[in-house]
């Protein structure tokens, strides 16, 4: 038997590994060069073409022409008449009708023609609606400088700054507070109570009033505040003469129960019961006695109006009274009263029936038909 001779195994193929591409031979680079240069020629054509068709107004095709459900060509849609209000961003060709047109020659619509854009921010609030300055030059309240609002020329810090020498200013407090003069010491203002030269200068100001901090908080029954609304319950007061700061001044305050309604006016209690006793009334005795000859006269009006609705009240019974006694047959009586047979009527009731609604019982009187309600227990 004849032994085989060991031969090697053939080479794996990696499924990875590409072959080498083989060079393109002469003929075939021509030929690829003669077909792109034939394809670009067609392209050139049919772009010559569609330009020309799109310039030409005489050989535009017409929509009514189409046959029906034909569809119009790109051609035509482009050429078509595009409307002065088109905003069409993609059409960029000047040349064509509705192309591209500056910013300034885009007009609004029709319904956009009257929309006024208008700054909030030079706006006041005149408790009347928004009015521009440019729509009432000749308002000064428009045209008045807001002292509560920081001027664009001021940075954060000038302008709190600002506001607190302000302040000051009002008070006469710190670097704005009177000095005192040694040479003058009979020009100086003290205090009437105890002497010190530490004055209230606003309240002196304002009440002309020469009283220390120390001396208000300890003589509270003759330098406290009133209100406008207790000088005139209190003191029997009128708005004229509150209002007069020559005869009465006071000291206006932020209103402490709403910022948006008037500012409140406070009274000195020395100074008003200085006017009610001594130039109004003449004496503590007299304004009480007018207190009371006020409270009696409040009284006896809320008794006689009580007198007055009841009296309309019985008005209204006798005439149900009437009415009733005149269905019944009689000319007329007393509410309860038979008329017709001379006597006192006397009520007959009968069955009690319960009311579907409420689910309480209700008897009703066999003469008169009057209905009670009857409950049980």
């Amino acid at each position: 038997m004849a032994t085989q001779k060991p031969s090697t195994p053939p080479r794996a193929v990696d499924p990875f590994h590409v072959l080498p591409r083989i060079p393109l031979t002469p003929e075939q680079v021509k030929k690829i060069e003669i077909n792109r240069l034939k394809a670009k020629a067609l392209r050139d054509q049919r772009e010559a073409e569609d330009h020309k068709q799109r310039n030409s107004t005489s050989s535009k095709p017409s929509a009514n022409n189409l046959a029906a459900g034909q569809k119009r060509s790109h051609s035509v849609a482009l050429s078509a008449n595009v409307p002065s209000t088109s905003r069409n961003g993609r059409n960029t060709d000047p040349a064509t009708n509705g192309g591209f047109r500056p910013l300034d020659q885009i007009q609004p619509a029709r319904n956009f023609t009257k929309f006024v854009e208008y700054d909030f921010s030079k706006m006041t609030d005149t408790k009347g609606g928004f009015l521009t300055v440019e729509d009432d030059p000749h308002n000064k309240a428009l045209h008045a400088p807001n002292v509560d609002e920081k001027p664009a020329h001021m940075t954060l810090k000038e302008w709190e700054r600002h506001q607190l020498l302000r302040s000051l200013r009002e008070q006469k407090a710190g670097p704005f507070e009177p000095g005192l003069s040694v040479l003058k010491k009979e020009e100086n203002k003290v205090c009437q109570e105890c002497g010190s030269l530490e004055v209230d200068w606003k309240w002196l100001d304002i009440f002309g009033c020469a009283v220390c901090n120390a001396c208000k908080e300890k003589l509270p029954d003759k330098y406290s505040l009133l209100t406008k609304t207790e000088a005139k319950e209190d003191y029997m007061l009128t708005d004229p003469e509150l209002k007069d700061a020559e005869l009465l001044p006071h000291l206006e305050r932020p209103n402490p129960h709403k910022s948006t309604w008037n500012n409140m006016m406070l009274y000195l209690r020395y100074q008003v019961e200085e006017y009610a006793f001594s130039k109004k009334w003449g004496s503590a005795e007299a304004l009480d006695d007018a207190f009371e000859k006020r409270e009696t006269e409040k009284k006896k009006r809320k008794q006689d109006k009580f007198k007055s609705k009841l009296q309309e009240l019985k008005k209204k019974t006798r005439v149900e009274a009437y009415r009733r006694s005149r269905q019944a047959g009689g000319g007329g009586g007393e509410f309860g009263d038979d008329v017709s047979r001379g006597g006192k009527h006397t009520h007959i009731w009968g069955r009690t029936v319960e009311n579907e609604d409420t689910g309480i019982g209700v008897k009703a009187c066999v003469e008169c038909g009057m209905e009670v309600e009857e409950l049980e227990f």
